[in-house]
């Protein structure tokens, strides 16, 4: 009876290892921690974690799975830095606020969630939304839904009629005085309050609007929108917490504040200049580009006079046009480039057109790989679990056929996604 136990003991324990050990037969393997691919890999995952990664095809027990990716280049798992994962732009978007209830944003949502993670983005910044977020982070992280893993701000912040006020452009008797409970500041200690009301609401992030935005119904896109003070009190208490803050700015008086004042990262950085360059790279603080943002609305608003309200069309000619040309400049200067693209401005799932716009401005494309990887990875503060392919890291793999290096295009299609050692597509 005991042998008995004993062999159904010994049985569990091989089907346990067969469900959970992975050698995957690399074609290329592009681990972000070198300076160029390496040929002919074998990559071994057990549970969620790459137990190690040698030369050669290892021969596999029969008891594991094996996944045959020889005709592909394997890569760690893709990150952006900046996406708005509750909603998409629309024609429609500015009534949707008056019609949509919090369950018919997330119900939405689950779709964008799933694009993201189909398109080899294994890990994404939300930078803003109603709140909704918050649970779509949790839906994913409890297996309801497929999905990035997802870290969001939960709800951006401004200041009065700056470009995060939830109350611009409606009638007057909803433009309430929104205060720091709903993101909206105007002094210091607000700016505090503000930061303790989204750990209070579940964020893992902090996001400011440095200057005004395009796509806000308010007519500044560009002009300065906190003092350095407040920049420096939401920073302050973000440390706090070991939030990483980000600020979404146009222009160049407010992005410098915001620098000055200790943010971490730059989002758009559309009139940046040299002197905010230098003081970037004095202070170590991260440029994130969203260059696919500003090319659709550029696209859209030119197209279509209908698509966005005549405030904002106007905004989107101006600004959509000039931040790949501040990239190239950027880059060239030798500015930290976490990768991200405002996607939910532009559609989910079409995040990596962004890698051959950095190209096409004149970033190598390992480089640009790598802003998606070890760059991101860094900005969060996950490099000791993300970032690279590495024995010890989180089993965060995607791939695609043919070289990327030589032909930046092929991320468009990701034929391999595993997040957390599980395989979510595979063609």
């Amino acid at each position: 009876m005991r042998l008995t136990f004993l062999l159904i003991a010994m049985c569990h324990s091989l089907l346990s290892m067969a469900q959970s050990t992975s050698y995957l037969y690399c074609g290329s393997v592009l681990d972000c921690k070198g300076s160029s691919a390496q040929s002919e890999m074998t990559i071994i995952v057990k549970d969620n974690l790459i137990q190690s990664i040698q030369e050669g095809y290892v021969s596999a027990p029969d008891t594991v799975k094996v996944i045959n990716l020889k005709n592909q280049t394997v890569m760690p798992g893709l990150m952006d830095m900046h996406v708005h994962i509750e909603g998409q732009s629309s024609p429609k978007r500015y009534e949707e606020g008056f019609r949509m209830n919090d369950a018919d944003v997330a119900l939405k949502a689950t779709m964008y969630c799933e694009k993201t993670l189909m398109a080899g983005f294994t890990t994404v910044r939300d930078l803003g939304g109603s709140g909704v977020n918050v649970s779509l982070r949790n839906a994913v992280n409890r297996g309801f839904i497929p999905g990035p893993r997802i870290y969001t701000c939960e709800k951006g912040i401004g200041t009065t009629g700056g470009h995060a006020d939830p109350t611009n452009g409606v009638r007057k008797d909803l433009m309430h005085d929104p205060g720091p409970k709903e993101g909206v500041i105007n002094s210091v200690e607000d700016a505090k309050k503000a930061v303790r009301q989204r750990y209070k609401n579940g964020a893992d992030v902090i996001k400011i609007t440095a200057t005004g935005g395009v796509l806000s119904v308010a007519k500044d896109g560009q002009g300065p929108q906190f003092t350095v003070e407040e920049v420096e009190a939401i920073v302050s208490a973000s440390n706090d917490y070991g939030y990483v803050t980000a600020a979404h700015a146009h222009g160049p008086e407010g992005m410098k504040r915001a620098v000055q004042g200790g943010i971490h990262s730059i989002e758009h950085g559309t009139f940046m200049n040299e002197e905010i360059m230098n003081l970037m790279k004095k202070n170590g603080t991260y440029y994130v580009p969203t260059i696919s943002a500003g090319k659709f609305v550029y696209e859209v608003a030119t197209r279509n006079p209908q698509y966005f309200p005549a405030m904002i069309r106007k905004k989107a000619i101006e600004v959509g046009p000039q931040i790949q040309e501040t990239f190239a400049k950027a880059c060239a200067a030798g500015v930290k480039i976490a990768f991200g693209t405002d996607t939910g401005v532009s559609p989910h799932g079409d995040n990596a057109k962004e890698f051959f716009y950095m190209v096409e401005a004149g970033m190598p494309a390992y480089e640009a790989i790598k802003s998606a990887t070890v760059g991101a990875s860094d900005l969060l503060r996950i490099s000791d679990q993300y970032g690279t392919l590495e024995a010890g890291k989180m089993a965060d793999i995607v791939a695609v056929k043919g070289n990327p290096l030589t032909n930046i295009e092929l991320l468009q299609d990701v034929t391999f996604v595993m997040k957390d050692g599980v395989v979510y597509k595979q063609k």
